[in-house]
């Protein structure tokens, strides 16, 4: 993992596991505080920062990822290539940089910021709740994925049309389509029109 030193601050040398601490902010995305990540996600849920990551081939298909079924929130879905919780202190572009490398055992070819979107979505499996100021991040991946069992169980690289076959069918993360309607305008800057998305 690349160290920052927002990482350095989270990361245990005796090998026991610390709390994840959640950046807390405001309607404007000001931080104004920090929470346990758990604790964050209770209902009704605190408004914390998040990002999510959308990452396409040279073909302009987007690289979704279903999530490990091991996770304490929302196992086994599909969602969009990558996303989280920057560290208190952590940039957002450094955090998403930082897990899609954790996640995919990639580094993005390219990635630039794309915008913010805040959403309050409850996981009704779960019951936890997402209240997110979120930003979001678009680019590309060149290289062979490597993905963390631990929080991968599988990857596809979609067509806009596969896409809408598979959400159709398939379970997606609650916040999925929020974020990603957010970014096509991003999204189509970088694939082009002939992409579809």
């Amino acid at each position: 993992m690349p160290i920052t030193p927002a990482t350095a601050t989270h990361s245990s040398s005796n090998g026991t596991a610390e709390a994840i601490l959640l950046e807390l902010v405001d309607e404007d995305g000001t931080t104004i505080g920090t929470a346990e990540k758990l604790a964050a996600h209770q209902p009704p849920g605190q408004l914390h920062r998040a990002f999510s990551v959308f990452l396409f081939d040279e073909r302009g298909r987007l690289l979704l990822q279903q999530r490990a079924l091991g996770k304490y929130h929302s196992p086994g879905v599909w969602s969009n290539t990558c996303c989280g919780h920057p560290y208190p202190g952590e940039a957002p572009f450094a955090a998403a940089a930082r897990r899609t490398y954790e996640e995919l055992g990639v580094s993005p070819s390219l990635l630039a910021e794309a915008g913010t979107v805040r959403y309050n979505h409850p996981d009704p499996k779960s019951g936890l709740v997402e209240q997110e100021f979120n930003h979001f991040f678009v680019g590309m991946v060149q290289a062979t994925l490597r993905p963390d069992p631990a929080e991968v169980g599988s990857t596809a690289f979609v067509t806009a049309a596969e896409l809408a076959e598979r959400h159709a069918k398939d379970s997606f993360s609650a916040w999925f389509m929020t974020v990603l309607d957010s970014a096509r305008p991003a999204i189509r800057e970088l694939t082009g029109d002939a992409a579809g998305w």
